[in-house]
C-alpha cells in the first residue's frame, strides 16, 4: 500500500480509544469518518506513552486544545500501546484529548510511520513519530513524516489557523 501524500484521501481507520468524550463522541472506539466534513483532524503518531518526547509532545497538544478547537480542530494520537497504558498516561500528564490504541500496528503502517530505526547501534522496527492534518473533506492537507516534539503542537497549530 502506498503511504499517505499531501492532496490524498486519509486512510480510513477504526480504533479503540480514551477520552473520546472530550471531543464529544460516545464509547469507546473511533471511526475517522466520524469526524471528517464538520473538523479538522489532526492525527500524530508516537513510540510510547510515559517517555520523555512522547510526554513532551502530548503535553504540547494538551497545552493548545483550546486554540485547536477555537479553530475548528480535534487532536488524536495514536500509538501502539494499550488502553491500560494510555489510561495511566492521560491520567498522570492531565491530557485532554482522545488517544487510540492501535496494538497491531495496522493503522500506523497504514499511515507510513513504522519503520525500521536505529538508536543506540540497535536496530529494530517502530513508530516514527509523525503528524497529519486532515481536512473536512477527508484530504491530507500536511504532514510531518519525522517530528521534533519541543514545539511542534504550535507548528501543527499554525497550520490549522491557515486553513478554510
Amino acid at each position: 500500500m502506498a503511504e499517505p501524500t499531501e492532496g490524498k484521501s486519509a486512510p480510513p481507520f477504526t480504533l479503540p480509544g480514551i477520552n473520546l468524550d472530550r471531543i464529544g463522541l460516545e464509547g469507546d472506539r473511533l471511526a475517522l469518518k466520524d469526524l471528517i466534513g464538520e473538523r479538522i483532524v489532526v492525527v500524530y503518531f508516537y513510540p510510547r506513552d510515559n517517555t520523555s518526547g512522547c510526554t513532551v509532545e502530548a503535553q504540547g497538544f494538551r497545552d493548545l486544545k483550546g486554540q485547536f478547537t477555537r479553530n475548528g480542530a480535534v487532536v488524536i494520537g495514536i500509538s501502539t500501546d494499550d488502553i491500560a497504558s494510555h489510561e495511566s498516561f492521560a491520567s498522570k500528564h492531565r491530557l485532554n484529548f482522545p488517544l487510540l490504541s492501535d496494538e497491531d500496528g495496522a493503522v500506523t503502517q497504514k499511515y507510513g510511520a513504522w519503520a525500521e530505526k536505529k538508536i543506540y547501534g540497535k536496530t529494530f522496527m517502530g513508530t516514527v513519530r509523525s503528524t497529519f492534518v486532515i481536512d473536512r473533506k477527508g484530504k491530507i492537507a500536511k504532514i510531518w513524516p519525522k517530528v521534533s516534539p519541543e514545539g511542534h503542537a504550535r507548528e501543527v497549530l499554525d497550520v490549522v489557523k491557515s486553513m478554510d
